[in-house]
């Protein structure tokens, strides 16, 4: 098998544990102090189970011994598909505590995925929970086993069927090693965007202990803190900034959310008087929509904070009337760099920012198409180097050279202004700009006027081809109410101040967004109804 590894130059290392930003803790021994200092405190609700820090690290401690049961050595991998429930906490802990390697999917992802986790990680087991909702993992892991012969164990939270029940699997603990070097790779985590099969990210136990840390005191947690995680909890978002593992290393309370429905977030914020939660842009959007006839109080909420995409400033400047709380905006990715307002920043910077970076040694690069950083305030691509930052993919030297620099940078795709201040302003991905008879149009930009608009709930724009232009705009929009007249909603874009060249070329209403599986507007499926249905159908706006 290839081994999972992160690689710094020396001097970095040295740098980055000298600041104390690498403490040469891991993942499971953060978990065994904070259990030791707070062992009745709650750690986690889910359903009707509410388990202290105790009873957590009791399970995770059993989990391990009974995955090291079966033959599953140190080092080896192990996919977790599970949704929003405690064992979720328990299992991952317990394969830290087992030195065995997660690789982290989202309960959406079907065999194609995880066929593709299983086979790229060389996985040896695939823990599933048996049913959520009216989806049988079971099923799906067959499928899986059918199409990878390397994989030696499926683990079953539930009833097993042929496979290997957890809870009745032998938990000797004499079988448990020593604890791994801290700059080992604790897990895998999976790539986001919405093109293509998602790259794996090695992470360490050092990097990414500093990244949620970090984020923790960033966002306020402390023991008084209830996180909800809201979103797929294997998500790099709901899972470090400051996500569930931040919270565990505050000594908060999470509440583990099955459903990002405003009816179920809004009934677990009211009972378990949650004070800070992660959402992406379409779900704030709605929550927005549902707060004020809900009926249920969730003044507890302090903190919203909103990240996975661009949020725009439309959008933003509703979350503290609609919801009564503070928006914090997320702007990150799993491969490292993560950006935060700050909660006591000024009003137009929470609104019109994504944020500045975490730690004084993340190194911002914004350059243009030839490598070259562009004057200051003026968009570019993104470049992004630090402690928590990684210097490659595992198992794909492709994907590693078009992603990294010689130096060391990764290469995000993301667009970016910066502020004098050192504050982000995301632009978009560099694949979403439309490049219209030479004219760089922003979709980002476009979607935030479109939003202004009373009768617009929610707006993508993506291109299109055009024989004359090369490409065209074309607004997706999901009306609010009576549909607007396309005619009256471009007047309406035009009316805002816009370059002529902005205004969309074509507008097609829609009841809802395709969305990735955490819940982003992905636009390459909306590209592809363009140019499958909508192309073929719809005559060009004048």
């Amino acid at each position: 098998m290839l081994e999972p590894k992160q690689v710094w130059p020396e001097d970095y290392i040295a740098r980055y544990r000298e600041k104390g930003y690498w403490r040469g803790e891991t993942m499971f021994g953060f978990l065994e102090r904070r259990a030791r200092d707070i062992p009745e405190h709650i750690a986690v609700i889910g359903g009707e189970q509410r388990w202290t820090y105790a009873d957590l690290l009791h399970r995770a401690n059993e989990n391990a011994a009974r995955f090291l049961s079966f033959g599953l050595r140190p080092g080896e991998r192990v996919v977790v598909q599970l949704p929003n429930i405690p064992e979720f906490l328990s299992v991952v802990f317990g394969l830290f505590r087992a030195n065995l390697i997660p690789v982290f999917a989202l309960p959406a992802h079907r065999v194609t995925e995880i066929s593709h986790f299983v086979e790229k990680s060389e996985a040896s087991a695939y823990v599933i929970a048996a049913k959520d909702g009216d989806f049988d993992y079971r099923m799906l892991a067959r499928d899986v086993a059918a199409r990878a012969p390397g994989l030696r164990h499926v683990v079953v939270i539930g009833e097993a069927e042929e496979f290997h029940a957890l809870e009745d699997l032998p938990h000797d603990q004499t079988l448990l090693p020593a604890e791994p070097s801290p700059s080992s790779v604790a897990f895998l985590q999976i790539s986001g965007g919405s093109t293509g099969l998602s790259k794996l990210i090695p992470r360490t136990h050092d990097d990414y202990i500093y990244s949620f840390r970090a984020s923790a005191d960033i966002c306020g947690l402390s023991e008084k803190s209830v996180f909800m995680a809201a979103l797929p909890v294997a998500h790099n978002f709901p899972m470090s900034s400051p996500g569930v593992f931040g919270a565990l290393y505050a000594g908060s309370r999470i509440v583990m959310c099955p459903s990002p429905s405003a009816e179920t977030a809004f009934t677990l914020i009211e009972n378990e008087r949650v004070t800070i939660t992660g959402v992406v842009p379409p779900l704030a959007l709605l929550w927005m929509q549902a707060a004020p006839t809900s009926g249920h109080d969730i003044s507890s909420l302090e903190v919203l904070l909103v990240g996975g995409a661009k949020f725009t400033p439309e959008a933003a400047s509703r979350v503290r009337v609609a919801l009564g709380c503070t928006l914090q905006q997320v702007f990150g990715m799993a491969e490292g760099l993560v950006n935060y307002t700050r909660l006591d920043d000024p009003e137009d910077v929470i609104v019109n920012t994504q944020g500045r970076p975490i730690s004084p040694d993340d190194e911002v690069l914004i350059v243009d198409d030839h490598g070259q950083p562009v004057a200051e305030g003026e968009p570019g691509l993104l470049l992004a180097r630090g402690p928590y930052t990684i210097r490659g993919y595992h198992n794909d030297a492709a994907a590693n050279a078009r992603s990294f620099t010689e130096d060391g940078f990764y290469r995000t795709g993301d667009i970016v202004s910066r502020t004098p201040e050192g504050y982000l302003v995301v632009r978009g991905r560099a694949g979403d700009h439309i490049n219209r008879a030479g004219e760089k149009i922003s979709a980002e930009e476009i979607e935030d006027h479109l939003l202004a608009h009373p009768g617009v709930f929610d707006a993508a724009v993506v291109s299109i081809p055009d024989p004359y232009l090369g490409e065209r705009s074309c607004a997706f929009v999901i009306p609010q109410g009576e549909k607007p007249k396309m005619a009256a909603l471009k007047a309406f874009v035009r009316g805002r101040g816009l370059a002529e060249f902005k205004v969309p070329d074509q507008i097609v209403f829609v009841e809802a967004f395709e969305t990735t599986a955490v819940g982003k507007v992905s636009r390459k499926v909306l590209r592809q109804q363009l140019r499958g249905q909508f192309l073929k159908t719809i005559p060009m706006e004048a």
